[in-house]
């Protein structure tokens, strides 16, 4: 497998298309969403038609057949002119890759051609409030019945699942020969009864919202049960390491969008006749987040070319890096990028102070730093685990 440090000239090419395209709503539209309780639907649909939202599902089901790699672009573009989404790292990253790796037939035709467009929206439950996201501590089961299976079990800080038709929810079956509950992943269609949400109040302004699930006896057909019982742990893997390349995207797009909006106003800005940004002590933060932003970045298509090219243990350490390393540049970028506006850098008008606490997000989820670090302690370094 050859590495190449410059993108093909399709992937610049889809970029330049969906910038254009974030433009064209840019970020006071997300921030009148954001604010009003609205939903970004009519960016996710235009983005869905245009193909955008489904470039990684399989050609045959719709899509555009490529990798992880152009949805991570897709999205860090999207996030660079202002507009997020943030279920873009769950329903076509997470849950279509999943489905599209090791569901079954029924399951590819009945759900891939929705994702392929954006007309399908999907959320995916792992994290529950006893449990964090410990596959190996999750309490929600799923029993055999006569037809099916039955779920039962809580889930905490869940995204868009007001906007999805369904969710993966991430349970827990016990295997026959030793009695011991294993990983299972099933697909929820959210009106199913039994099935409840319930919005968290959050001090995000964000389009994005997040939720309680309640399951209550919900009860699924047998061809709810995603791919194999017995694979749920590599199945599961499958999902996450796109979710952390696609949340290390995320935080690029948004440290690009704040940092040239610093950029642009240390130029403009002048002071006793100067740009403010002659100075070393604004210049010099400003080139030092750049020369991050740069160093995830790569490492963000080094997990993207790794997990495409079949390698899911190295994507998996790489894909944590890069996770790590947006989440932090993201913070540092639009802290700087504050500082440069001065006070101007908290006044709506300016579009970086709602950034504050959405950046911030990046170090906890998908995954918390301190548990990025333990993974590569302890894989990365050999060092005995810490847990």
């Amino acid at each position: 497998m050859s590495m190449n440090f410059t993108e093909p000239e399709e992937r610049i090419a889809l970029r330049k298309a969906v910038r254009e395209l974030g433009k064209s709503y840019g970020h006071e539209y997300y921030l009148g969403k954001a604010r009003s309780g609205g939903k970004t639907k009519e960016l996710w649909d235009e983005a869905g038609r245009l193909g955008y939202l489904g470039v990684a599902v399989p050609e045959e089901f719709g899509g555009g057949g490529a990798g992880i790699g152009d949805l991570a672009a897709v999205c860090e573009e999207l996030c660079a002119t202002g507009t997020p989404l943030l279920l873009m790292v769950v329903s076509p990253a997470i849950c279509a890759t999943v489905i599209a790796r090791y569901g079954t037939d029924e399951q590819k035709k009945q759900w891939l051609p929705g994702f392929a467009t954006g007309q399908v929206r999907m959320a995916f439950a792992i994290t529950e409030p006893d449990a964090g996201s410990n596959s190996h501590r999750i309490t929600t089961t799923a029993q055999r019945s006569n037809d099916g299976w039955v779920l039962n079990g809580r889930k905490v800080y869940i995204s868009g699942v007001d906007e999805a038709d369904a969710v993966l929810v991430v349970g827990r079956t016990e295997d026959a020969k030793t009695g011991k509950l294993k990983p299972a992943l099933f697909i929820v269609p959210t009106d199913t009864p039994g099935f409840e949400y319930r919005e968290i109040e959050m001090d995000l302004v964000s389009a994005d919202k997040q939720f309680g699930l309640f399951l209550d006896d919900v009860k699924l057909p047998q061809e709810a049960l995603v791919g194999s019982e017995d694979a749920a742990i590599a199945q599961l893997f499958a999902g996450l390491n796109p979710e952390r390349i696609m949340g290390a995207s995320f935080s690029l797009g948004i440290a690009r969008y704040a940092l040239d909006k610093g950029v642009a106003y240390a130029k403009e800005r002048q002071v006793w006749g100067t740009p403010i940004g002659t100075h070393q002590g604004l210049a010099h933060p400003l080139a030092q987040v750049k020369i991050e932003l740069e160093l995830a970045k790569l490492m963000t298509q080094k997990a993207a070319t790794l997990y495409d090219a079949g390698d899911d243990f190295g994507a998996g350490e790489a894909a944590n890096m890069a996770k790590y390393a947006g989440a932090e540049v993201a913070i540092r970028a639009v802290d700087q990028a504050v500082q440069t506006h001065g006070g101007n850098g908290l006044a709506s008008e300016y579009g970086l102070g709602t950034l504050l606490a959405a950046v911030r997000l990046g170090r906890i989820a998908p995954v918390s730093r301190e548990m990025v670090l333990n993974f590569v302690g302890q894989h990365s370094l050999g060092l005995p685990k810490s847990y």
